[in-house]
């Protein structure tokens, strides 16, 4: 064969590393008849456009100036949708006007899917700039029951997300403001190479306005985003057992909802894995700041989640390994096995607890596994909890339902716990490292309690002053529990309670309980050598 010359190889190297940018050809929606005069129905123009640019190479879409009404448009592969400063792409309130490409059913057993931009099965596809998608979530909901009789909880899936992307491969979205959608505002499904930045969400009005979902995506990184939802704000998912949501990294969000600021499940089929969530400001958020769930069989393993502060926050911390075990794609998957929680550290927490919860009096932390299943290996590390206290002698000996197959959420253990700052159930190895509780009001539940755990710890803790309690920790059938370096500023009956035939070895070091003169107090049924004391 003949030997390239210099100059033909060069060419062609140039051509290999251009690829197909050299067919590119960006495109403005106007050229295919788009006009944005918020009234002039743009689909079919917008559309064009987009294919198009695709058939071209790949290339950017530009939307200018303007608003530009529309209903479903699918982005391609190569595809950067770009909304130049002043372009507002804003969706009809027709709601047939709206494709649904990769239908499912949601958490509550709606069946969804339907959205305004979507992208299924594509790679390297962007959306990015200045610009708005406004959904017109509530003028849509108004025109959609005009004709749709269903109850509110059955019709409220057929209307469209704001932005879909379904198993697409290195997806960016960034600099764009969303707003208004009338339903979850962005999802993301079985994606890879994912990273959003800089992007503001501002979707209240309708109900189940999710700010971001992360649904069975891996290798993905949010960074300095500011999301206002009317439901949850950050939310990961696994509604398929097929694909993990794994290698996460998110910083610097403010989150401000309606329901949950960070939370990994409801739906949780398939395993959540090495997710870092740090330096986040969470505020005015009514029903729970941070929230691992795992009810449909998810592993949830290897989750660090630090330096937050909470402002105004309903419940602080629900963790829960359930087993309600619902499928969400009935005709690809099938019911798993219940699962698992393990090996999560939240860490470096700051947080003043809204006065009223969900739960009456409020408490700050619940962590509840099932019977057989207990969470294992959690670490609570350098947390300081505001809380309005409150709670009576009466409210220290509430039972809890087990719930077991229930939708996992803070009401669902109600009407409230027996403990204001930490209550534990079906634990393994949990440790309690530098925590820290100030009361607005004299409480006379205990701090702490544990019903049913194994190897617990509590180190350095700092316990407010209250008079009156009968306990500050109470610890219900543990086996094995260390107590040590706390500090007690108020009065009670006894530092430690340890009630149940299952508990032993508890032991107690070093800690400072100067009003307090009884270290430990045993149940009847127990015997004098269940704690060592120090």
């Amino acid at each position: 064969m003949q030997r390239l010359t210099g100059s033909l190889l060069c060419t062609i190297t140039i051509v290999l590393i251009s690829g197909c940018s050299l067919f590119a050809a960006d495109v403005d929606i106007t050229a295919y008849g788009a006009v944005g005069n918020g009234t002039t129905l743009n689909t079919g123009a917008i559309q064009k456009a987009i294919d198009a640019c695709y058939k071209s190479g790949g290339g950017k879409v530009a939307v200018p100036s303007g608003v530009f009404l529309t209903g479903t448009i699918a982005l391609n592969d190569n595809i950067t949708l770009q909304l130049k400063k002043g372009a507002v792409l804003l969706g009809s309130t027709d709601i047939n006007d709206y494709r649904n490409l990769d239908p499912f059913v949601e958490g509550l057993g709606i069946s969804v899917g339907w959205a305004l931009v979507v992208a299924v099965d594509k790679k390297n596809i962007s959306i990015e700039g200045e610009g708005i998608i406004d959904g017109q979530g509530a003028k849509l909901k108004a025109q959609q029951i005009l004709t749709d009789t269903r109850a509110e909880s059955q019709r409220w899936g057929r209307r469209p997300f704001l932005l879909r992307v379904v198993r697409c491969h290195n997806v960016s979205v960034k600099g764009v403001t969303l707003n208004y959608s009338a339903a979850w505002t962005s999802h993301y499904f079985q994606c890879k190479e994912v990273n959003i930045q800089k992007v503001k969400i501002v979707s209240r009005g309708v109900a189940h306005n999710d700010g971001m979902d992360i649904d069975g995506c891996q290798d993905v990184i949010i960074k300095n985003c500011d999301v206002v939802s009317g439901d949850d704000a950050l939310c990961f998912k696994t509604t398929s057992s097929k694909m993990a949501c794994r290698n996460i990294v998110i910083s610097g969000l403010r989150l401000k909802s309606g329901q949950g600021a960070i939370k990994i499940g409801t739906e949780s089929m398939a395993p959540f894995e090495n997710i870092r969530i740090s330096k986040c400001y969470i505020y005015d958020t009514t029903n729970g700041g941070i929230k691992l769930l795992s009810v449909d069989g998810a592993n949830i393993r290897n989750i660090e989640i630090g330096e937050i502060t909470m402002v105004e926050v309903k419940t602080p911390i629900l963790i829960r390994l359930g087993a309600r075990l619902s499928v969400f794609r009935k005709d690809q998957d099938t019911q798993q096995p219940i699962g698992t929680i393990e090996n999560v550290t939240i860490k470096n927490i700051k947080a003043k607890a809204a006065d009223t919860a969900q739960l009456m009096p409020p408490s700050g932390i619940l962590i509840t596994g099932i019977p057989g299943h207990n969470i294992k290996g959690l670490t609570l590390k350098n947390i300081e909890l505001n809380l309005a206290g409150g709670g009576t002698e009466e409210n220290a000996r509430q039972v809890v339902p087990e719930a077991i197959d229930k939708y996992p959420e803070v009401k669902t253990f109600g009407p409230l716990v027996p403990a204001y700052g930490v209550w534990a159930r079906h634990v393994e190895g949990l440790k309690l490292d530098n925590i820290k509780f100030t009361l607005g009001h004299n409480d006379l539940r205990p701090a702490f309690i544990c019903e049913d755990g194994k190897n617990i710890e509590l180190n350095s803790c700092i316990i407010p002053e209250t008079t009156g309690a009968k306990a500050v920790i109470r610890l219900e059938n543990v086996a094995g529990a260390h107590i040590s370096n706390t500090v007690v500023a108020g009065s009670a009956d006894a530092f430690v309670r340890i009630e149940g035939n299952a508990s032993s070895r508890v032991q107690l070091l070093k800690n400072k309980i100067p009003r307090i003169q009884k270290k430990v107090e045993l149940s009847a049924d127990l015997k004098a050598g269940t704690a060592i004391l120090d």
